[in-house]
């Protein structure tokens, strides 16, 4: 019985590895993004990058989404020096967005609605202040827009419980580019099964109306 319980605990540790846990691999061509001038960037985090960008990247009236760090208060982050938790980074998400077919509020909705802002330093099964909650601004028109959404989900939905970070945006480094679209050139890696695609899903039923033609 003891064997049975030990296999079971390891199986799930395999299953429910993070963000951290996986194998690089090779390289798939991807059609080069230059945006637009009117292109306008907004800055996310909620936990794994893989799947703060595919949810984004669904979403209709953004352009592309880039995973990186920001937040943090060292320079040039790498993947391996932002896990320690000790450079102050977040996996973040760059988001590339027509203003004209998607408003910056709109974002802040699909921010808040594809994730658990009241888990502090965290998103199942992430764990780690790489993985908090953040919603960049730019602008006091933005931190007003933010701080808005936070006040009405804290009282109509989560009861004041909300620990997402409003900060001022500063710096973004770019992920390497294996990170770049890693649910869809990997779609049946582990955790993107496990985790990332029903994430993904679930805000795809949730909000069926911001989606893309064809997601």
């Amino acid at each position: 019985m003891k064997i049975i319980k030990s296999l079971f605990t390891i199986s799930a540790v395999f299953l429910l590895i993070s963000c951290l846990g996986f194998s690089k691999k090779e390289d798939v061509a991807v059609q080069p993004y230059t945006p637009s001038i009117e292109t306008k960037v907004a800055y996310f985090a909620s936990g794994c990058f893989w799947c703060v960008e595919a949810i984004f990247e669904s979403v209709n009236g953004v352009e592309e989404a880039v995973s990186g760090y920001a937040g943090g208060f060292t320079k040039n982050p790498t993947y391996e020096s932002i896990g320690t938790g000790k450079t102050g980074h977040a996996e973040t998400v760059a988001v590339y967005y027509n203003p004209k077919k998607v408003s910056f509020e709109t974002l802040v909705t699909v921010f808040f609605g594809s994730h658990n802002p009241t888990t502090v330093n965290g998103q199942d099964p992430d764990y780690g202040t790489q993985y908090r909650s953040i919603a960049f601004y730019k602008t006091d028109k933005e931190k007003e827009s933010i701080e808005k959404a936070i006040s009405k989900l804290n009282k109509e939905v989560y009861n004041g419980k909300i620990a997402t970070e409003v900060t001022k945006f500063s710096k973004f480094y770019e992920a390497e580019e294996y990170h770049q679209n890693f649910e869809k050139r990997n779609p049946t890696q582990g955790y993107v099964k496990a985790v990332s695609i029903p994430r993904l899903n679930k805000f795809k039923k949730k909000f069926p109306e911001l989606l893309k033609k064809g997601e």
